[in-house]
């Protein structure tokens, strides 16, 4: 019986090797690059800098950039990109154009010093999180439209893993470069300023990948009579399409949506001044929180992608909502603590760990939501509106630091992540959300 059920489960991760999956490694790796490269990362060398946490924590709202992103995805949904679309297909075109957007974004931040001037700097990190979120539009339909239903939690774990080892390297791997290269111990723009250039080439992870990749089978939708008809099939239809499936209903699953990871994203913004204004080195930071830290989120993303094919994604959706705003207290307790490194090691794993399980059960949650018709503006509307109201609210984390302490920081962030657990109970008290492979979504694994 023992080793049935050990084969069982061996059979459950034998998921993980199939090719979309591994495609699914290296095209995370480009979707996770950018962010802290706009906001984790940009703070701390902001703040280094001499810039101060109420603008740090105003130019969060970068973020909302990302937040935004259902503006245009009906059209990266429908229409092709001239030539390019012809060649490469209508998903990896628009790929392809939104690695190069982030390109030169982070080619043109490597060459300002934001302790001289700053705005040329945020103009130049607001082209990295366009060309950003763009990439993130045509890469989940892409991932969407790559396998059936059954799979989409195991694509989130692998979409996961690319991403977070993107994290690393956009996280530790700055903080390593510009550690190495900085001529004294004070603020050196250079070293900064080398490491961003190294940033923008390893874009070619996710450009090379995309090349190389198949084009999923093209979604045939009816052709619109006309210009009207074609603006009501592209920006009209995704969205009514949605609240005519779930009526009302509807109003809790995007309520779900909008605040499930309040805790972690109010919170994170103000993570990298923490360690600053707390003592921690830039070698410290990098090795506890962007490589031991991220290795610990993607432990957390296999064991909630494998427990959300075992026990379903609601359960591990409200394990994870759960984990995610108690770890914020153990935040509330190191501020107390002073400059203390074992301390961070166990604060970082436990956080870390559960923000894994919560991601990929959300993803799976959020695809499994999407008409397959309508992949590319249905989730960047999900996945933009689960931006919104956390980023805006981050915006005032710096005020509300500057008035209140850390302390009190990250209680009230893990306090505002209590209404998230009754949205759950009530998508899964009226049985809202189906987990079951539909028709029109079956798609051949390639």
């Amino acid at each position: 019986m023992a080793l049935n059920s050990i084969r069982s489960w061996a059979s459950d991760f034998r998921v993980y090797l199939e090719w979309p999956c591994l495609r699914m490694l290296f095209l995370g790796f480009s979707a996770g690059l950018p962010l802290l490269l706009v906001l984790g990362t940009l703070s701390f060398w902001l703040r280094e800098a001499g810039i101060d946490r109420s603008t740090i924590g105003y130019l969060t709202w970068i973020g909302l950039i990302y937040a935004g992103k259902w503006l245009w995805a009906p059209l990266v949904d429908r229409l092709p990109i001239p030539f390019l679309g012809r060649l490469l297909g209508r998903r990896r075109s628009w790929l392809i154009f939104a690695q190069t957007i982030i390109v030169l974004g982070l080619l043109g931040m490597a060459s300002l010093d934001p302790k001289l001037a700053i705005t040329p700097v945020v103009w130049c990190a607001l082209l990295v999180a366009f060309g950003s979120a763009t990439q993130d539009i045509a890469l989940d339909a892409f991932r969407i439209e790559s396998a059936d239903s059954d799979r989409q939690a195991a694509l989130a774990a692998t979409y996961q893993t690319g991403y977070r080892l993107a994290l690393i390297w956009s996280g530790a791997g700055v903080l390593w470069l510009a550690a190495r290269v900085e001529t004294g111990a004070g603020y050196d723009a250079s070293a900064w300023q080398f490491a961003y250039v190294v940033m923008a080439f390893s874009i070619s992870v996710g450009l090379i990948t995309t090349l190389l990749s198949k084009e999923p089978a093209r979604i045939e939708l009816a052709k619109a009579r006309n210009a009207k008809a074609w603006l009501h099939q592209t920006l009209i239809e995704p969205f009514s399409e949605f609240i005519t499936r779930y009526g009302w209903h509807a109003i809790v699953i995007l309520g779900l949506i909008a605040i499930y990871r309040i805790s972690d994203i109010v919170m994170g913004i103000m993570a990298n001044p923490f360690y600053v204004d707390m003592g921690y080195t830039k070698d410290e930071v990098a090795a506890v929180s962007k490589v031991f830290g991220v290795i610990m989120t993607l432990l957390g993303a296999f064991i909630g992608g494998v427990l959300a094919l075992r026990f379903g994604v609601m359960r591990i959706l409200f394990l994870g909502a759960v984990l995610s705003a108690v770890s914020n207290l153990l935040f509330a307790w190191l501020a107390t603590q002073g400059h203390d490194l074992t301390g961070l090691v166990w604060v970082i794993s436990a956080d870390n760990l559960s923000s894994g399980i919560a991601t990929a059960a959300f993803i799976a949650f959020l695809s499994s939501l999407t008409n397959i018709q309508y992949s590319a503006t249905q989730y960047a509307l999900f996945s933009s509106m689960m931006l919104l109201a956390p980023k805006w609210l981050a915006g005032f984390s710096g005020v509300f630091v500057d008035a209140f302490g850390y302390p009190i920081f990250f209680i009230s962030t893990a306090i505002i992540g209590v209404p998230v657990l009754l949205l759950i109970w009530l998508v899964i008290h009226f049985n809202l959300v189906q987990f079951k492979k539909q028709e029109s979504a079956t798609i051949p694994i390639d």
